[in-house]
C-alpha cells in the first residue's frame, strides 16, 4: 500500500437543516501517497482550513472517511484520534504559535518530552532539526529575539519533532515577504524530502505550489 492519506467523500456543512445552510465540502476526495508533497490551492473562504482540520483529525466530517497509513479514523474515539495526532501528524500554521517564554530549542523539546522521549534524545533531535533549516545558532533565543522567517523555521522543526508520517500546512509562508517566503519554503521542502514525509500544503502562492509534486484545487467544495 502506497497511500499515506486518503480523504474519501468528505462532506461538511454548517447551520445544518437551516435555510442558510452552508456546504463547505461537497464529497471532496483526495489521496496523498507516501513521500508525496501535494499543494492545495484555493481562494479564501473555500474551505481549505476545514479540510486540513478534518485531515488532521481536529474535526470530523458529516460524511466520508479519513484514512491515515491505512487506518480509518471515521469511527475512532477522541482518545485514539488524539494519539494519532501526537504520533503521526505534524501541523504548521500561517502564524508560528511558538511559546514565547521558551527558547527555540525548548519549543521543539517540549512536544517530544510529552511523547515520552528521553531528555537527552529530545535535545539532540532539536539541535539536528534547527541545524538542518539553518537556525542552529538561534537555539537558545526566545521567539521575540528572532525574525519572522526564523520563527517559522523553528515552527517547522517543532512540527517534525516527533517524527510524524504526515505533514499538514496551512499557508506556512503566508505571513512572510516574498524573499523570506522563498528561503523559508526551501528550508521546509529540504526538511520534508530529507525525512521522506508525505505532505498536504495549502498555499495561495502558485509559484511555490508549482514546486511540489502535484497541485490540486479546492473549488465548489470538491478537490480537482
Amino acid at each position: 500500500m502506497n497511500e499515506m492519506l486518503v480523504l474519501e467523500g468528505l462532506r461538511k456543512r454548517y447551520n445544518t437543516g437551516l435555510p442558510n445552510e452552508i456546504t463547505v465540502l461537497d464529497y471532496a476526495s483526495l489521496t496523498v501517497g507516501k513521500g508525496e508533497v501535494v499543494a492545495m490551492v484555493a481562494p479564501s473562504g473555500a474551505g481549505k482550513s476545514t479540510l486540513l482540520h478534518i485531515a488532521g483529525l481536529l474535526d470530523s466530517p458529516d460524511e466520508g472517511q479519513v484514512r491515515i497509513d491505512g487506518v480509518d479514523y471515521a469511527g475512532k474515539n477522541d482518545r485514539a484520534r488524539t494519539a494519532a495526532r501526537r504520533r503521526d501528524i505534524g501541523f504548521i500554521y500561517q502564524f508560528h504559535h511558538l511559546l514565547p517564554e521558551f527558547t527555540a530549542a525548548e519549543n521543539i523539546i517540549l512536544p517530544q518530552l510529552a511523547n515520552g522521549v528521553p531528555q537527552a534524545a529530545a535535545h539532540a533531535r532539536a539541535d539536528t532539526l534547527l541545524g538542518h533549516v539553518g537556525v542552529g545558532h538561534r537555539s537558545n533565543h526566545r521567539p521575540a529575539a528572532m525574525s519572522g522567517g526564523e520563527q517559522q523555521r523553528v515552527a517547522f522543526c517543532r512540527a517534525l519533532a516527533n517524527g510524524p508520517k504526515l505533514l499538514l500546512a496551512d499557508e506556512p509562508t503566508g505571513n512572510l515577504d516574498p524573499n523570506t517566503s522563498d528561503r523559508v519554503f526551501e528550508a521546509l521542502m529540504s526538511l520534508v524530502r530529507e525525512t521522506g514525509l508525505s505532505a498536504l500544503i495549502a498555499t495561495h502562492n502558485l509559484a511555490l505550489a508549482a514546486r511540489m509534486d502535484r497541485v490540486v484545487r479546492l473549488e465548489g467544495g470538491k478537490l480537482v
